[in-house]
């Protein structure tokens, strides 16, 4: 949830100021174990008061291992500027001031980019949820975009070729741009969401040894 007063500093991964791409914020935060109904309560608040925002996509909480005291708590917006938006307003700081005393904070991070594919699911109804796992190693998320990118490309470039052959005769440049602006959108909003969630399993597995 939102980054409580007095925190350490934001730390930015793969984000642009005036990027349009969704942006995920996570927060670690540390909290007694006899706060967690009130902790609990707090951040149901937040969520409810971010849910009338504009741009808000959703959030989640869980924490590391059962009776553990480091929760990660994550939020999402569409962009940029309405999660400024948002993190500046007086509601968001007229709730964090209420909950100054339940927690302590210990990192903000915000992330854009084809990483954000490959987070997992964070449920909103189990705070006790599996422990933490990190990103893939990246070698595994090229795979995975490649699985999704090569089928994809093969059918864009088949059925141009197909349906408009003149395509082929336009200047390199043009025919990368055209392609680049259809399969983008359908690589990210539909592709890679469907590669990732088939390879959950296999992306987050952890190394053998460990």
């Amino acid at each position: 949830m939102p980054r409580a007063s007095g925190a350490p500093g934001i730390v930015l991964t793969n984000t642009a100021d005036m990027s349009p791409a969704p942006v995920t914020v996570s927060i670690h935060r540390v909290v007694s174990p006899e706060r967690v109904p009130d902790v609990t309560a707090w951040v149901q608040s937040g969520v409810n008061l971010a849910n009338r925002w504009p741009g808000f996509l959703g959030s989640g909480w869980i924490r590391a291992a059962e009776g553990s005291r480091d929760w990660v708590m994550l939020y999402r917006f569409a962009d940029a500027d309405r999660l400024d938006a948002w993190e500046g307003s007086e509601e968001r700081r007229a709730w964090l001031a209420r909950g100054e005393h339940l927690v302590t904070e210990r990192a903000v991070t915000k992330r854009t980019g084809i990483e954000g594919w490959f987070d997992e699911p964070v449920r909103q109804d189990e705070p006790s949820g599996p422990p933490l796992r990190h990103a893939p190693p990246r070698w595994k998320q090229s795979v995975a975009i490649w699985l999704g990118f090569f089928p994809v490309n093969l059918a864009f470039t088949a059925l141009v070729a197909w349906l408009l052959p003149a395509f082929r005769e336009l200047p390199l440049l043009l025919q990368v741009l055209v392609s680049t602006l259809v399969l983008t959108p359908i690589m990210s909003f539909w592709v890679l969401p469907w590669v990732t969630g088939h390879l959950q399993g296999w992306l987050h597995r952890p190394p053998r040894g460990r």
